[in-house]
C-alpha cells in the first residue's frame, strides 16, 4: 500500500492491465469469437503516443476499415402492465425522427436496422416490425406496434386485471385471437429482417430461441410468429401456465414460458447471434462492428410484500441489469458511439394504479429521465442527456451508416439467406448454439 501510495503511475497501471484482461475475458466469454492478436505477446495495450492515462482495448487497436456497422435492436420484455411501453413510445420516436431525417414518411425501422430481437412483450414489438406485408415492405410501423399494446393494455384495465390482466388473457394460448389477427399465418421466414426472440423451454430445462436463421435452414425451426408472441410472453402477469409452440411441420415442440424467465434482456444473444452467423453477417467480426440499441422495459416501484411473481420480476430485472453491464464492458470505450442502453429509472407516478390509463404519458415521462450509464468498475453513473435525447443521436449514427451503404463500393454487410431444402434431420441451429452459451452464463 505503502509503494502504491508513492508511486500513483503504479495504480494507474494496475488498473490498465485489469481493463485489457477483463476486455480479452468479456469478448472470448460472453461473445464467443477468438481473436490471437487479443493474446499477442507484442501487442501494446495503449495507442502510440497516448499519454492520458486511459487503457484502450487490445481489438480497438485493429485497422479501421469502411466495412459499415450491423444495426442490432434489443428490447426487453416482461409481464407487468408497463412492459412494453417504454420500449413502444421510444420506437416511435426513433421512427419518427429517422423519417424526418431522410425525408421519407414512409421509413420503417426495419429500413435501418439489420436484426431485432425480443423479449416478453418486446418480442411482440419486434415481430411486429419486421413482419413482411404483400408488397414485401415491413407489415407494421412503429405507431402500429405501440397502438396494439396500449389497446391490449386498456382491455386488461377494463376487464378489472389492474393492467396486468390485459397480458395475461391475450398472452394465455398459442394461437390467440389477437395474435392471429395480426400475424396470420406469417412464420419466421416471412420476416424482413433477422428476428429472435428467447422462451424457456420445460420440456429441456433451458432458453430457446426463435431464429429466422434456423427457420430459413429448416422447416423443423420454423414457427407462425403468432405461436412465436405466444411462447415469449407465456406466463406473463403472474400466470405460471406454459404454452405449447410447434414448428410448420410438426417435428419440433416446445413447452413454453416467457421469455422473461429465460433472457428478459436478449441483447447479448442478438449479438452473439450475429458474430457466430458468418453466413448472413460475414463482415461483423467483433463489437466494433456493430451498432446496437437496447430498450428496457422500466424498473417497478418497490412493493411491501414481494409475492412470488415480485421475485421472479426483481431476479429478471437484476438479470436484465448484468446484461447490460456485460455489453456494455466489452464494448469498451466503443460503447459511447455503438451502443446505447435506454431505461427507465422507476415507475413514474403517473404510471401508478394506472398504466392502461396513462398510456402514452407515462411512456414519454420515461424517456424524459436522464439517461444511465454503465461505467467500468464503478457500477452505473446518470448521463447528462435524457434518453429522448440519446435516441436523436442514435438516429444519426442509423442514418449515417444508411448513407454508407449507398455509397460505398465495400460488399454488403448482410447476406441474405435463402431457404434451404428441408433436410431429413435438422442440423445444429443458431438456437442450439446461443442456449448453451446462454445457459453457461446463467
Amino acid at each position: 500500500m505503502d509503494a502504491a501510495r508513492a508511486d500513483p503511475a503504479a495504480g494507474l497501471d494496475v488498473d490498465k492491465l485489469t481493463y485489457e484482461i477483463f476486455s480479452i475475458l468479456e469478448s472470448k466469454f460472453l461473445f464467443g469469437y477468438d481473436d490471437p492478436k487479443l493474446f499477442s505477446a507484442g501487442a501494446s495495450p495503449q495507442q502510440p503516443g497516448a499519454g492520458s492515462g486511459k487503457a484502450t482495448p487490445l481489438r480497438a487497436l485493429a485497422p479501421q476499415q469502411s466495412k459499415g456497422k450491423v444495426c442490432i435492436l434489443s428490447i426487453d420484455g416482461g409481464g407487468r402492465a408497463a412492459d412494453g411501453l417504454l420500449a413502444g413510445a421510444a420506437l416511435v420516436r426513433l421512427e419518427a425522427s429517422l423519417r424526418r431525417r431522410t425525408g421519407d414518411d414512409g421509413a420503417r425501422l426495419a429500413d435501418f436496422f439489420d436484426v431485432a430481437a425480443g423479449s416478453g412483450a418486446g418480442g411482440v414489438l419486434a415481430a411486429m416490425l419486421v413482419a413482411r406485408g404483400p408488397e414485401g415492405r415491413p407489415l407494421f410501423s412503429a405507431e402500429d406496434a405501440l397502438a396494439f399494446l396500449l389497446r391490449s393494455l386498456r382491455r386488461g384495465w377494463s376487464d378489472g386485471g389492474g393492467g396486468g390482466g390485459g397480458l395475461r388473457a391475450l398472452f394465455r394460448r398459442p394461437g390467440a385471437a389477437a395474435f392471429r389477427k395480426l400475424f396470420g399465418d406469417l412464420t419466421l421466414r416471412d420476416t424482413v429482417r433477422p428476428v429472435l426472440v428467447p422462451c424457456y423451454d420445460l420440456a429441456t430445462g433451458g432458453p430457446f430461441l426463435f431464429s429466422r436463421a434456423d427457420a430459413v435452414e429448416t422447416r423443423a425451426y420454423d414457427f407462425r410468429l403468432r405461436d412465436v408472441c405466444a411462447a415469449t410472453c407465456a406466463g406473463s402477469g403472474g400466470s405460471a401456465a406454459a404454452v405449447e409452440a410447434r414448428s410448420c411441420d410438426g417435428s419440433t415442440r416446445i413447452a413454453a414460458v416467457g421469455g422473461g424467465v429465460a433472457l428478459g434482456n436478449p441483447t447479448a444473444a442478438a449479438i452473439t447471434h450475429v458474430l457466430n452467423n458468418k453466413r448472413e453477417f460475414p463482415l461483423a467480426a467483433g463489437v466494433e462492428d456493430l451498432l446496437v440499441v437496447s430498450i428496457g422495459s422500466g424498473e417497478a416501484e418497490p412493493r411491501g410484500a414481494a409475492s412470488t411473481s415480485e421475485i421472479v420480476r426483481i431476479a429478471a430485472e437484476g438479470v436484465a441489469d448484468m446484461v447490460d453491464q456485460a455489453v456494455a464492458m466489452a464494448f469498451g470505450h466503443n460503447r459511447t458511439s455503438n451502443y446505447i442502453r435506454i431505461q427507465a429509472t422507476g415507475t413514474p407516478r403517473a404510471s401508478r394504479g394506472g398504466a392502461a390509463k396513462g398510456g402514452c404519458g407515462v411512456a414519454e415521462e420515461m424517456l424524459a429521465q436522464k439517461n444511465v450509464e454503465s461505467v467500468l468498475f464503478r457500477g452505473k453513473k446518470v448521463a447528462e442527456q435524457t434518453n429522448a435525447e440519446k435516441l436523436e443521436r442514435f438516429a444519426h449514427e442509423l442514418v449515417k451508416e444508411r448513407d454508407r451503404r449507398r455509397t460505398s463500393p465495400v460488399s454488403p454487410t448482410i447476406v441474405k439467406q435463402q431457404p434451404s431444402t428441408p433436410a431429413a434431420a435438422p442440423p445444429a441451429s443458431y438456437s442450439n448454439l446461443v442456449s448453451h452459451m446462454l445457459t453457461s452464463i446463467m
